[in-house]
């Protein structure tokens, strides 16, 4: 009886998406390749190198849209660092203020 309710664990588990996000960094795509991983993946993790201080990698969280920031969080535009222009337009997901309401 353990073993059958065991392996139910398991088998529901692998069966669960994952809900795992990707990865980028930012100096190796165009500006279109980072919208288009965007679009297509709704959300993804930008990596690029701080302008002010050297071995310093910046990240966050990037959206298609802001409707798949977190609660209390909407998209506002950022601009990244692409390998065709120093400021590719995205949407970085920021907390809500009282001015948003």
């Amino acid at each position: 009886m353990m073993k059958k309710i065991l392996l139910s664990l398991c088998l529901l588990v692998v069966s669960l998406p994952a809900h795992a996000i990707s990865r980028y960094a930012t100096p190796t795509l165009t500006c279109e390749r980072i919208q288009q991983i965007l679009k297509a993946e709704n959300a993804a993790i930008l990596r690029y190198p701080s302008p002010r201080i050297s071995d310093l990698t910046l990240y966050d969280i990037y959206v298609s849209e802001s409707r798949f920031c977190a609660a209390g969080e909407r998209g506002v535009t950022a601009y990244v660092p692409a390998r065709d222009t120093r400021q590719c337009r995205v949407l970085e997901c920021k907390q809500r203020t009282d001015d948003d309401r």
